[in-house]
């Protein structure tokens, strides 16, 4: 396989999961940003925990669908996250379709 269709592949996975993205983002009331990955949930609970002057997130995230081009499903009912890094909560507006921060979407 070439660099050339090595490339085309990614894009193409990247475009259908855009696409996906787009199909699914209005049964979701949240978007959650973390440093590793991008989710949509209807629920989710962030707890902050303090250990030894360092401060450590919790998330839980239910009926969540996770960005991420690589898994073969995306759907997940459950999720935790444990992280040292900002964790960014946003609840969605209406059933319009929105671009995500990092695809050159606008923040609202």
């Amino acid at each position: 396989m070439s660099a050339e269709d090595l490339e085309r592949y990614e894009t193409e996975m990247e475009l259908r999961l855009y696409r996906e993205y787009r199909d699914v983002v209005a049964m979701f009331t949240f978007s959650v940003e973390t440093d590793r990955r991008f989710y949509l949930a209807n629920d989710v609970d962030v707890t902050p925990h303090g250990d030894a002057g360092a401060t450590w997130f919790e998330v839980r995230l239910a009926d969540a669908w996770v960005w991420d081009m690589h898994r073969p499903a995306r759907f997940v009912p459950d999720v935790r996250v444990l992280t040292f890094h900002d964790v960014n909560v946003e609840r969605l507006r209406g059933d319009e379709p929105r671009t995500p921060p990092f695809l050159g979407g606008q923040e609202g």
